[in-house]
């Protein structure tokens, strides 16, 4: 009787080896992924208008491991979206094994400007604050969005220390990032409020404030362009309807002449996203490149 096993054990070794051999790369990493990585959803990073702010944890990984951590934040004009209906697009970043986290923050209907901005700085403190628990590399942070996100990404990684945007919730925690991922975000806030480029949802959120003009400059990452920044990538389509190109260009030209290190991916063509798929991987592939060029992730 055992005789006759042995074959019957060896096929079925066999065929399972074979088997795991022809899994293509991406069912791979989906399948570690299922078993390895940890979600730890709707945690509470903050209070502000009795609303708990919100954010998900995912780690690449055992959480007793120090890992580059990507901030995500969505977008939608800073009147709509959330951070569940954009929960897939941080997933390139979990591929290449870096946590994420994946933040939600005041909308203009609950509260107007600068309220998504004091949220996205006070996200960023809480990762400092938990990087331990968690297992963030505090030193490899990077900060990215879409939108509405890429301009609270640059906002956040860019704003100085002891900000009055950081009023809600001070701390002596030196918020530094080590790159900024801005995908067609706003850059100049008050160009939106008027003008050719006027646009309904970035009004919505300065609100009737008697000094929006003023304001819209102080959340306007332009503003705060200077030496010494962490490294930024701009991705953005040349035919962008929401968000004009020209902000794009502009940003490159001022980190340009202040000597920070970046980077201005055009997309012939391309509109605000809703590229192809060659036109996405080509995005991406840059992406990881200027996170490899500046010591973020492994060559």
């Amino acid at each position: 009787m055992t005789k006759k096993l042995v074959p019957v054990v060896f096929l079925m070794v066999f065929s399972s080896t074979l088997f795991a051999q022809q899994l293509d790369p991406v069912t791979k990493w989906a399948t570690i992924a299922a078993y390895e990585y940890q979600v730890h959803p709707n945690i509470v990073y903050g209070k502000a208008n009795n609303v708990d702010l919100k954010l998900d944890v995912i780690t690449a990984g055992p959480i007793s491991e120090k890992r580059p951590t990507v901030i995500y934040i969505h977008g939608g004009g800073w009147v709509g979206g959330s951070k569940e209906f954009y929960e897939l697009w941080p997933l390139p970043f979990l591929a290449k094994g870096m946590n994420v986290v994946n933040v939600e923050y005041r909308l203009a209907h609950v509260s107007l400007a600068p309220a998504a901005v004091e949220d996205c700085r006070c996200a960023l403190r809480w990762v400092y604050r938990n990087a331990s628990k968690y297992g963030f590399d505090t030193s490899k942070l990077v900060v990215a969005g879409h939108s509405a996100g890429g301009h609270l990404a640059l906002m956040t990684g860019m704003l100085p220390q002891n900000s009055e945007f950081d009023d809600e919730c001070p701390g002596k925690e030196n918020l530094k990032v080590a790159a900024i991922v801005n995908f067609f975000g706003i850059t100049d806030v008050a160009d939106l409020l008027q003008g050719p480029d006027l646009r309904t949802w970035a009004v919505e959120w300065l609100g009737s404030q008697p000094n929006r003009m003023e304001l819209a400059k102080q959340l306007s990452p332009l503003t705060y362009v200077r030496k010494g920044l962490p490294p930024i990538i701009t991705i953005q389509g040349d035919k962008d309807s929401l968000v004009p190109y020209h902000q794009g260009v502009d940003l490159e030209r001022a980190l340009n002449r202040a000597s920070v290190p970046n980077q201005l991916v055009t997309i012939p063509g391309g509109g605000h996203g809703g590229w192809s798929r060659s036109e996405n991987m080509r995005a991406e592939e840059a992406v990881f490149n200027f996170l490899q060029a500046h010591g973020i992730l492994p060559q």
